[in-house]
């Protein structure tokens, strides 16, 4: 984590997110290849009805170059947001997520304060889930995902390991 502010609201969402990665990267650090191949959890949104804590490392970092594409083509801008991959290894997901903070960084932190609101319901992000935001309101969802999937990953692994 770094040892300063960012400046503006956004330099403040982007701390807020780096806080979130930070506490994530923690959790997954603790997580053997054992845990990550064979800890599963039902999902019915799944071809098996199973997810595993691969698939959700995966998805974490998927979703994280999502919200920063939906937020650079909320401005016609059109990026190209790297193909979901499942890992074998926390090591590959610690680095998959250094790498998606930093893509996310570059990209967001160029944004003014006069762009992180929109009332105009035509300029606001439609997402594939049907929700509409401005640019602050993904960056919150942004942040509120790590949380939750933390959350999630830290209660798989305790009842996994025996822990209440």
């Amino acid at each position: 984590m770094n040892n300063y502010y960012r400046k503006g609201a956004m330099g403040a969402l982007l701390d807020e997110y780096e806080k979130a990665v930070e506490e994530f990267k923690t959790v997954v650090s603790g997580i053997s290849t054992e845990e990550l191949l064979n800890i599963k959890v039902k999902n019915d949104s799944t071809a098996s009805g199973l997810w595993s804590l691969q698939e959700i490392l995966a998805h974490v970092v998927s979703s994280g170059y999502s919200y920063c594409v939906y937020i650079i083509g909320s401005r016609g801008v059109v990026i190209e947001r790297p193909e979901r991959q499942l890992r074998s290894s926390a090591k590959e997901y610690l680095k998959d997520i250094n790498e998606m903070f930093k893509y996310s960084c570059g990209h967001l932190s160029l944004f003014g304060e006069d762009e992180l609101e929109e009332t105009d319901p035509s300029k606001k992000i439609l997402t594939s889930w049907g929700q509409v935001y401005d640019i602050e309101q993904m960056m919150e969802h942004a942040i509120v995902h790590i949380l939750r999937h933390r959350r999630h990953v830290v209660r798989l692994l305790s009842a996994n390991r025996g822990e209440s």
